[in-house]
């Protein structure tokens, strides 16, 4: 028996020592791959930096444009929403029939009197949480809501989620697993803390972390569309992402075209494209330098203008499908500048499309048309055509080879990623440090509910650092900056394209790494994101490890303090978001459970006192009509 152990022993440790090997073996690698790829990156920042400096020419001059308040909370609470832009917390319409508005609004009003109730709301969430069919998307929804309703006393709305995250705590201590609360969005209390940082770091996004997060969007968008950028398959060549890289090695040569814009005066502007560039990434390409002292929002979409070029005294309109379009069987490729032979120095013109420009049988606009072209059972190709049917059985035949192939240029690939992370390391840096970094400015709320999670610790006997730094995580990094740094459009005007994003989500989840205390153990089977960061990580990871300590060592702000930054925000922000249109939505809830809600205040003593199932009846009474008006 103690020789099997023996053995058993030396066998684990044989493996342990074979796997550390293993890990030396690839980290070794890695770095042997950056060094050789260290001036290439090099070479590529510094071009990017002087590149860049224009762009920050054009910053200081028309300023990052960060969204007003509401639409900034209008894309974080309800973008995602199965609605989105057509939300009508984003649009502000309500059908309400004018006879019926005063009656409406008054009893709105009153709801909202009841929702400043504890007893009420704290029932009311209860309640609804207690039905099977109020599913998690339900939830979220419903605390977005309810963030907007009580936007104007913030201080309540902090007492509510303060109340019901103390009961979530309870569950899970009582469950004896601590450490899974705050890991997802599946409580309304969750997502009314995700709001609540938010709305109290906006600020702080505005006047510090803004500035690096821009840039870092602005140097990831150059940096990829410096390289061709297959718009079917949107795949980039110069990306952080393995699964949007560009694996075939497409030709290309850069091009400075002398653009024309019609009514835009007399002076041309020079604007750097690729002759492998559709004629919508040109056109797009193209409004990006013209309108870039605009927001995004107020640029003309590339379907609606007209790309001319002159060549001589002729005049050629160039679009992305014509019948000039290369055909091979059923595959159509769209058309770029090589294909019409535009050159180095070519004269563009852009205005706006005309009546007469408009496309044939009653079709919207030119995306519809060209929508309908690329749907054309799919076989429609840019840089890379995809393997048609006819193909499969030749690459299911040849799948030895090409899996050795695909071996042999994986080194490749990963080469190009880390030029790529090389050449943005500094504005990746740049912004880890402006959002980990207490000796910086650390918003209030920040500190107030980081002491708030150890208070509770301490309160529930919890030593383990493991779960209080996990707390930490999932209710700052994780909830707060991963959600704005994959979605950049959240705070900032701007457009983010697929191949943008692909980048943003490595990122984003090396920022997730460093959050986490867990050592992810290096083998040639880690994704590509993992091998990309791996001399970063531990560092990153100490950052937010200093970072948590630093927060705990400052000054606490206290309950009053606290309550006056709050009110301030209240102030400053409330009058205007769309609290009508909030009640209205959440009185949809009231309607739906309506028994359910008013049985739970009838069995409640405090709720009895205060009369709080009839002043609901009332508000029914008095919301009947237009309920059914709608």
């Amino acid at each position: 028996m103690i020789a099997i152990i023996i053995i058993s022993i030396i066998c684990y440790r044989r493996k342990s020592q074979q796997a550390e090997r293993e890990y030396e073996k690839i980290k070794s690698q890695l770095e042997g791959l950056e060094e050789s790829v260290r001036d290439r990156c090099k070479k590529e920042f510094t071009d990017l930096m002087i590149e860049m400096e224009d762009q920050t020419n054009d910053i200081n001059e028309a300023g990052i444009p960060v969204l007003d308040y509401k639409t900034y909370t209008d894309r974080v609470f309800f973008l995602p929403s199965k609605d989105g832009e057509k939300d009508v917390m984003i649009t502000g319409k309500l059908d309400i029939p004018e006879a019926r508005r005063q009656t409406v609004e008054q009893a709105l009003n009153q709801f909202s009197n009841l929702l400043n109730s504890k007893s009420f709301l704290i029932n009311f969430i209860h309640t609804l949480e207690s039905q099977r069919e109020f599913s998690a998307r339900a939830k979220v929804y419903f605390a977005s809501l309810l963030t907007v309703a009580l936007h104007g006393k913030l201080e309540y709305y902090t007492d509510i989620m303060r109340t019901l995250f103390l009961e979530l705590m309870e569950q899970y201590v009582v469950a004896k697993n601590p450490k899974l609360m705050l890991r997802r969005s599946e409580t309304v209390v969750e997502r009314m803390l995700s709001n609540w940082m938010s709305i109290c770091l906006y600020q702080y996004l505005k006047d510090n972390a803004g500035e690096p997060l821009y840039k870092l969007f602005k140097a990831i968008k150059h940096q990829v569309e410096k390289g061709p950028v297959d718009a079917v398959l949107k795949k980039a060549k110069y990306t952080l992402n393995d699964t949007g890289l560009l694996g075939d090695d497409v030709e290309y040569t850069q091009l400075t075209v002398n653009v024309y814009v019609q009514d835009g005066g007399t002076d041309s502007i020079p604007v750097k494209v690729l002759n492998c560039d559709t004629i919508s990434q040109v056109k797009e390409k193209i409004i990006d330098q013209v309108y870039r002292n605009l927001p995004c929002s107020q640029w003309p979409k590339a379907e609606s203008v007209v790309l001319e070029w002159r060549p001589g005294s002729t005049a050629q309109i160039l679009s992305d499908l014509d019948l000039t379009s290369q055909r091979d069987g059923r595959w159509k490729r769209i058309n770029t500048l090589m294909h019409y032979n535009v050159r180095d120095g070519a004269t563009l013109i852009l205005s706006k499309m005309g009546i007469s420009q408009q496309p044939e049988d009653n079709q919207q606009d030119v995306p519809g048309e060209r929508h309908a072209l690329l749907e054309d059972e799919n076989k429609v190709w840019h840089l890379v055509r995809p393997v048609d049917e006819i193909d499969e059985g030749k690459s299911k035949r040849g799948s030895v080879k090409e899996k050795e192939r695909t071996k042999a240029i994986t080194e490749i690939y990963l080469t190009r990623l880390l030029s790529v992370k090389g050449t943005l390391q500094q504005f990746v840096d740049n912004f880890f440090h402006s959002v980990l970094n207490s000796n910086h400015v650390v918003p209030p709320a920040v500190k107030y509910f980081f002491d708030f999670l150890d208070e509770q610790a301490e309160k529930h006997d919890i030593k383990d650092e493991d779960t209080i730094h996990i707390w930490k995580t999932n209710s700052l990094p994780l909830r707060f900056w991963v959600n704005i740094l994959k979605n950049p459009h959240f705070i900032f005007d701007v457009h983010v394209h697929e191949v943008v994003d692909a980048s943003l989500s490595v990122i984003a989840q090396t920022f997730m790494d460093a959050c986490t205390r867990t050592e992810h153990k290096l083998s040639r089977d880690s994704p590509s994101n993992k091998l990309l960061y791996a001399k970063e990580i531990s560092n990153y990871k100490k950052m937010v490890e200093d970072y948590y300590k630093g927060i705990r060592q400052m000054v606490p702000v206290s309950d009053q303090d606290m309550n006056t930054h709050l009110a301030e925000i209240s102030r400053a922000h409330t009058d205007s978001l769309n609290t009508l249109v909030a009640l209205h939505q959440l009185y949809q809830y009231t309607n739906k459970y309506y028994d359910e809600i008013i049985n739970a205040l009838e069995e409640d003593p405090a709720a009895q006192k205060m009369q709080l199932a009839f002043r609901l009846q009332q508000i029914a009474a008095a919301l009947e009509n237009k309920v059914t008006d709608l």
